[in-house]
């Protein structure tokens, strides 16, 4: 497995990062807009953040003094289709294909 999707997959291991990409699914929200979502300090939202942006699953752009956060689909892209990968090896063993 590339070092992409060990990052990513540790990344959406933690339900607070699943939950900060669910919100970024349908639009690019501010970090205060994201953050408000939870009941967290700002140095734990920004390691969130880091992780996420290190995994490569959210990119994220400065205006001013806001940062803006996009969710990444191509890396998601990529750890389902090795999900799939996955899935489809499994149960071709099941079948003995």
């Amino acid at each position: 497995m590339t070092g992409t999707l060990t990052a990513a997959f540790k990344a959406i291991a933690d339900p607070t990062r699943r939950e900060i990409l669910h919100l970024l699914r349908k639009e690019e929200m501010t970090a205060g807009d994201v953050a408000a979502r939870f009941d967290m300090t700002k140095p734990t939202m920004s390691h969130h953040f880091s992780v996420l942006k290190e995994a490569g699953l959210v990119t994220s752009r400065r205006e001013g003094q806001t940062i803006w956060y996009a969710l990444n689909t191509t890396v998601l892209e990529d750890v389902l289709a090795w999900t799939m990968n996955m899935a489809h090896g499994a149960k071709d063993e099941r079948r003995g294909d």
